[in-house]
């Protein structure tokens, strides 16, 4: 995230000016210092837990940095391979422990994936004016806003629609309904709203909206494997 902060530092002066960067509160070169020593210390430490962590940290680590470098500008590509990145610290911590890839870390997985990708294209729509300036190809600047506004539900709809998968398969117990239930209706009720405002600046508030309900997301997966 840092290395992205270091390549998006021109974009983020003019969608996200208080960021670290174009602040003023961190310089380029520290940020590439400090892009560094995270990853050396990131992939030591999945080496010292067990070789299949290393592969996954490792393939985390060249997908992050290929976003930053050149994969922003694909657009839905692009999306794609930051929610892959999300998704993988939960199978991660599968193997971390030594376990297997059970059905629920897959669908949980699966699900970050789809509610991350759905974040990113609507933070598209938020972002058009920097990244028209550096010639992105975003759903939002391809398509315009208010289909990227349909692209980005779709996503979010697949997710409720996949959240379902566990409590039919009784791999989670009845204490996962509860906030699962309040999670998938608050993505439907930002879901609506985006589609009946696909402003930049509803986007901005959909963006942070979907961080919580992926928070209630996670409660939900953990009090359903008690």
């Amino acid at each position: 995230m840092t290395l992205n902060d270091y390549y998006d530092r021109e974009i983020d002066a003019v969608n996200e000016p208080d960021r670290p960067i174009p602040s003023g509160l961190v310089r380029p070169w520290e940020a590439l210092v400090m892009t560094a020593a995270l990853t050396v210390v990131g992939l030591v430490s999945a080496y010292l837990t067990n070789l299949w962590c290393l592969l996954l940290a490792s393939a985390s680590c060249a997908i992050s940095f290929t976003y930053s470098t050149r994969g922003k500008a694909t657009g839905l590509p692009g999306n794609m391979m930051v929610s892959t990145c999300v998704a993988i610290p939960f199978l991660y911590g599968g193997l971390a422990v030594g376990g297997s890839l059970t059905e629920n870390l897959a669908i949980f997985s699966a699900m970050a994936f789809l509610v991350n990708t759905g974040r990113e294209v609507t933070k598209g729509i938020a972002d058009v004016e920097g990244d028209s300036m550096k010639g992105f190809r975003t759903v939002a600047i391809s398509m315009g806003p208010g289909p990227a506004a349909w692209v980005s539900s779709a996503f979010y709809a697949t997710a409720i629609g996949v959240s379902a998968i566990p409590y039919v398969l009784d791999t989670v117990s009845v204490w996962y309904i509860p906030p699962m239930a309040a999670a998938c209706l608050g993505l439907t009720y930002s879901t609506l709203s985006l589609l009946r405002e696909s402003s930049r600046e509803n986007a901005k508030r959909v963006k942070r909206q979907v961080l919580v309900w992926m928070l209630v997301g996670l409660i939900a997966f953990l009090v359903g494997s008690l």
